[in-house]
């Protein structure tokens, strides 16, 4: 699964590295452990131009009685999001990116579990593979929902978790923003694992293991590298 991840650079670095028309973020800061339920910055395409804002992380599907059911839909699965009845339309039709520059997950280490942050070699800024929806509420308020789909792992994950997001190649971005292309095995063919040999993988501090905990220490190294 993928249910942290980071965004340490600034708004203007977002708008240059996805080529954004529009944006409609407010207020955007470095994110060091970005967590299910909090508003995270997503890039979608209006057929002309790239816009940037924000979605609620945790899936709501249009047809939920329940906007709880998000907490349970911040990730799904590549390999079967084209039958699912909660991803299946957004798929097809709602298609975003999901910027970041590393995301954390727990290696079983002896008796306990060390975090680990998984970054681009050269520390560069990469997109999840998302998908969004609107969900409106009773009383008429509208949620716009997003989740993070999930791969088998590389060479690389494979010794930290057996899932790992879903990474598109930047030549793939505008592919899976192409709202044009509604094609399941064209998209299908986007959805592999990130070559690991553009990867590395650090230990980090156990206090990313708290949402409350959101800084710079959240992505030193500690300990050695592996």
């Amino acid at each position: 699964m993928c249910g942290r991840y980071t965004l340490t650079v600034t708004l203007e670095e977002l708008i240059v590295r996805f080529m954004i028309e529009d944006a409609f973020i407010p207020f955007h800061r470095p994110k060091y452990n970005v967590a299910p339920g909090q508003m995270v910055p997503a890039v979608i395409s209006d057929g002309k131009r790239n816009r940037l804002g924000e979605l609620k992380w945790g899936l709501i599907p249009p047809w939920a009685d329940d906007p709880g059911i998000g907490s349970r839909m911040i990730n799904a699965r590549a390999e079967t999001a084209a039958d699912k009845p909660a991803f299946r339309e957004a798929l097809r039709r709602k298609r975003c990116l999901i910027p970041a520059d590393g995301f954390y997950e727990w290696r079983k280490d002896g008796q306990g579990k060390q975090p680990m942050r998984i970054v681009m070699k050269d520390r560069s800024l990469f997109a999840m593979a998302g998908l969004y929806e609107t969900w409106l509420a009773p009383d008429g308020r509208k949620i716009s929902t997003c989740t993070v789909l999930t791969t088998a792992p590389n060479a690389l994950m494979a010794d930290i978790h057996d899932r790992m997001p879903v990474i598109l190649r930047p030549e793939d971005e505008a592919v899976w923003l192409d709202r044009a292309n509604r094609e399941p095995q064209r998209l299908r063919a986007l959805l592999k694992p990130y070559p690991e040999e553009l990867m590395e993988a650090y230990p980090v501090s156990a206090e990313v293991g708290n949402v409350r905990n959101d800084s710079p220490r959240c992505i030193e190294p500690v300990g050695s590298v592996g």
